[in-house]
């Protein structure tokens, strides 16, 4: 690949991972930037790189930096991609792309105007048995997709002691577990059955109508706070975890629970396909299975093998049959088809791009619409 500089914002739980990608993809890391000179450049000598930034703007100035990925709290998302952009870099944003539709329309325009690569991190899509399952729906294996059901769930802010600014609507944004995790799987379904969502009706819950924040920020995924922490009650308007029924163009009918308040799981994404012929199974805690569904014989299990799978599949698997491949390889897979098409703008594109990260902002504030309205929203 040719030789592409490629700077990091943010030094939390996700800045890294795609610093580690990154280098697995063979693109040079120019440097990392951190909420502080001095984060910045602890997080340098610990990733290895050889430049924390002291500020954004001299990240934006080093002419190295081809493109920016930015793994930065969401309210900052629109005006550093923005910036990035008008400043001639191609950018990788975190979900969501930014705090509302109208920001993300114009980021749209403004990527689209500057002829700049830009995409959206839903990694998820990047699992190979993902890959093949798009393989699979789009080639007829199913005949007549019927319906889709599935779920986002996770633990970490299970108690009202646990804390992190994603829970506060003027820094992740007013939907939260919705926008946060729901539309990883929202991206993933709809990208490999190729539908279109029509309308949705959601019921959402908080939880924790109150939570203790202690007098510090928490980082994702750090667990709750230690009883001697000292903490002051917040008032919480976003949700903890809902449901939401889909219409798809065509027919399909969907249903998804998400929740970062059930105990014991982790990070656990599962979907199931149901089709005029067979049915589709996947669960992220899992990611090297897949179940596939008949009527009239047995169900089979699909073992992720390079070997046994579709060519688009079989090129973002890493490793042979029985080494089992992860989270991290996701970004890996994202990040090569992200480059590939930086390298040569006639690349097909497989990466998530803001079109389709604008469409996720779209359909959250469809969905936080109808459950503040109980009814069914059309888009």
């Amino acid at each position: 690949m040719k030789q592409i500089g490629v700077a990091v914002a943010g030094t939390g739980f996700i800045g890294p991972v795609h610093v580690e990608a990154l280098k697995r993809v063979g693109v040079t890391v120019t440097g990392i930037l951190g909420s502080s000179a001095a984060k910045s450049q602890a997080a340098a000598e610990v990733l290895g790189l050889p430049v924390g930034y002291a500020s954004y703007e001299a990240l934006l100035d080093d002419e190295a930096v081809d493109a920016v990925h930015l793994a930065v709290p969401n309210r900052l998302h629109y005006n550093m991609a923005q910036r990035a952009l008008v400043r001639g870099k191609h950018v990788m944003c975190e979900k969501p792309l930014a705090m509302n539709a109208h920001e993300s329309a114009q980021l749209v325009m403004l990527a689209a105007e500057s002829g700049l690569q830009a995409g959206v991190c839903y990694n998820v899509r990047f699992y190979p048995l993902n890959l093949e399952v798009r393989n699979m729906v789009r080639g007829g294996a199913l005949g007549e997709v019927y319906s889709i059901a599935g779920s986002y769930v996770q633990d970490w802010l299970l108690y009202e002691t646990d804390y992190n600014w994603r829970v506060l609507a003027d820094q992740g944004g007013a939907p939260r577990a919705v926008a946060d995790i729901g539309t990883h799987w929202i991206d993933l379904v709809c990208t490999i059955a190729g539908l279109e969502v029509e309308a949705v009706f959601a019921d959402l819950k908080t939880v924790h109508p109150v939570r203790q924040r202690p007098r510090g920020e928490v980082e994702t995924f750090t667990g709750k706070l230690d009883a001697a922490s000292k903490t002051e009650p917040v008032a919480i308007e976003t949700e903890d975890c809902g449901a939401v029924l889909f219409r798809f163009a065509g027919g399909a009918r969907g249903t998804l629970w998400v929740s970062q308040t059930t105990a014991g799981r982790k990070n656990c994404l599962r979907y199931e396909i149901a089709g005029a012929e067979r049915a589709l199974a996947w669960n992220s805690e899992r990611p090297n299975e897949l179940w596939i569904g008949h009527r009239g014989e047995a169900n089979e299990q699909l073992i992720r093998d390079p070997a046994l799978l579709s060519p688009v599949a079989r090129a973002c698997a890493g490793f042979p049959g029985g080494h089992n491949e992860g989270f991290p390889d996701t970004f890996k897979a994202c990040f090569r088809a992200f480059y590939q098409c930086v390298a040569d703008p006639a690349h097909p594109v497989m990466y998530p791009t803001f079109e389709e990260g604008h469409r996720e902002i779209v359909l959250c504030e469809a969905i936080l619409k109808s459950h503040r309205e109980e009814r069914w929203v059309v888009l």
